[in-house]
């Protein structure tokens, strides 16, 4: 059975030209980049050929780039060390961020490193409360907010330049998580007015375990990770040379395909959000679905309430389609997605996140609505 993969919000296939490029690395080039002899300064020079490849894309410089294990450490390095750098006791991000940024900021609030962690407004589809954040900022001192770009799970994207703008106005550090929308849409750092962007290569066709975090050259931070010199003193440890490469390379072609694989995609996820309409009573979409106001490669689709709702997953797991999701989480209980009870979702309703990319086709959609309409068929609850 060829399996059908919709789950790209999670990780993405490695591009064949980024592992052509990985492993041509693997095989000629092995020397530590922080040697001074001929192979380490080989390594390093691949090293600052990829930082550079990267800061041109985003209009940054290289200084500005720091590469990291991924999206997670960008996430916290960004705040554990921007709120530290300035003694900020106020931070502002939402109930519906990613867990590397709700759990840091908790646990900071937790040690007492901030003294209060306030909560932006967001409405039933994901969409922040502008005014709200505004308001937030004028009454409470010096903030760090940490609002992200488009949301993981729902796919909702926030104005990020109209929150930079606010931002400056009230002098606050701002980080914008920016993992699932970085490479598949054109970033300026020069007009984005935030402190720190993040990247985590899976999510673009490169390698799992590599990422960048962007620090605005108008601020200073200290390190998350000590014991070395690496990334101009940064983040010690050895880097990962073969990822590194492969993000830049997967970023690149990122941005030299992205309005074809804006086009495609787009195409894609209106096409099955047009099916399911038609075939499913009772369905409807969390968070935007509108092209301007929603991140094109996620569709979250709530499903009428059924028997064993949990096992609607499973189901498309053994009728081989790989997607991800959920329900809100029940009174009580923490389990469950803390994004879907963020806007309110009905917990009784069974959610399925598809997330696409530029090798998906209308042909695996169509056997994916069909499988999901007999699934349904058979569960939902009278």
């Amino acid at each position: 059975m060829n399996r059908i993969y919709l789950d790209n919000a999670a990780t993405t296939p490695l591009d064949p030209v980024v592992i052509a490029e990985m492993v041509n690395v693997m095989n000629t080039h092995y020397g530590n980049p922080s040697s001074i002899h001929a192979q380490g300064r080989e390594v390093r020079t691949l090293i600052e050929k990829a930082r550079k490849t990267v800061a041109g894309l985003l209009n940054a410089t290289p200084a500005e780039i720091f590469f990291t294990s991924g999206g997670t450490e960008a996430d916290n390095t960004a705040i554990r060390c921007g709120i530290t750098a300035y003694n900020i006791k106020h931070a502002i991000t939402s109930k519906i961020e990613h867990h590397a940024v709700e759990h840091t900021l908790n646990m900071l609030l937790k040690q007492g490193v901030i003294d209060k962690l306030s909560f932006v407004n967001v409405d039933s589809k994901g969409n922040i409360d502008y005014d709200h954040l505004e308001e937030l900022l004028k009454t409470n001192e010096r903030s760090f907010v940490s609002l992200m770009h488009a949301n993981n799970e729902l796919g909702t994207l926030t104005d990020i330049e109209r929150v930079g703008d606010i931002c400056e106005q009230y002098d606050a550090i701002y980080h914008c998580d920016t993992v699932q929308t970085m490479g598949h849409y054109a970033h300026d750092v020069r007009k984005l007015k935030a402190h720190f962007i993040v990247c985590a290569a899976h999510k673009l066709h490169g390698p799992k375990g590599v990422g960048f975090l962007f620090v605005n050259h108008t601020i200073k931070i200290s390190p998350m990770i000590f014991g070395g010199a690496q990334e101009r003193n940064m983040r010690g440890g050895t880097e990962n040379v073969y990822g590194i490469v492969g993000l830049a390379k997967a970023l690149e072609i990122a941005y030299a395909e992205m309005h074809q694989h804006q086009d495609h995609i787009q195409e894609l996820k209106s096409y099955l959000k047009e099916k399911l309409t038609a075939e499913i009573p009772d369905l409807y979409f969390n968070g935007e679905t509108a092209p301007e106001k929603s991140l094109y490669t996620v569709l979250n689709v709530s499903f009428p309430a059924m028997d064993m709702a949990d096992m609607l997953l499973f189901n498309l797991d053994i009728n081989g389609v790989s997607a991800s999701g959920g329900s809100a989480c029940s009174s009580g209980s923490n389990i469950g997605s803390h994004v879907l009870t963020g806007i309110s979702a009905d917990p009784n309703r069974p959610s399925v996140r598809f997330s696409f990319s530029k090798y998906n086709t209308k042909e695996e959609l169509d056997f994916v609505v069909d499988k999901v309409k007999q699934i349904v068929s058979q569960n939902v609850t009278a």
